[in-house]
């Protein structure tokens, strides 16, 4: 069984934000395999299903995104899972946008959410897919990762959060060295 985890902040308000695209991943996956994420348990929307013959839990935090660790612990413990089979998806402001990174394990580099599941889990030593939103430039970060997807950044969204959820499939049914060489790309191996 796999937990697959997106990121993101709960509310109409943040719906389509940069910093939902764990969220937003989370709503690809689950509408492509028909799995429905609405049951309110551990503080956060989970749904039960299968993706390519393996069972799995897709979950959205509802803590907002500083807290998220919270509901990640609380998931953890309860199905006492292996951290190995957990999966977590972010927004990434060091990735370029449209682009995403998958790793084996790391710091959470400047993304609070991560810090907090980190921190709750008393682990770095899980899988993640991060999906690029670039660097905020002169508007401050807060603003930034908060700020609605503009139309210029919809196409390369939209083909990330198709990639990370591609990614995770691949994750899941082939491994994760083989999903890094797909799906790790720079601009220049387009």
């Amino acid at each position: 069984m796999k937990i697959i985890i997106g990121l993101g902040n709960p509310g109409k308000k943040y719906e389509f934000t940069r910093h939902n695209m764990g969220f937003i991943t989370v709503e690809y996956l689950a509408d492509k395999y028909n799995i429905k994420v609405e049951k309110l348990k551990f503080r956060s929307l989970i749904g039960e299903g299968v993706i390519e013959g393996e069972k799995v839990i897709l979950v959205k935090p509802q803590t907002f995104m500083n807290l998220s660790g919270e509901a990640v612990r609380e998931i953890v413990n309860f199905y006492k899972t292996s951290i190995d089979d957990v999966i977590l998806i972010y927004d990434d402001i060091d990735t370029e946008t449209g682009f995403i990174r998958i790793r084996k394990f790391g710091s959470a580099g400047t993304h609070n959410g991560m810090k907090s599941v980190i921190f709750q889990l008393k682990t770095d030593r899980f899988p993640r897919v991060r999906i690029g939103i670039g660097k905020p430039g002169i508007i401050p970060l807060m603003n930034y990762v908060t700020g609605k997807i503009s139309s210029s950044e919809t196409k390369l969204l939209k083909r990330a959060v198709e990639d990370a959820g591609d990614a995770i499939v691949s994750m899941m049914v082939e491994d994760i060295d083989m999903a890094m060489n797909k799906f790790n790309k720079k601009k220049t191996d387009e």
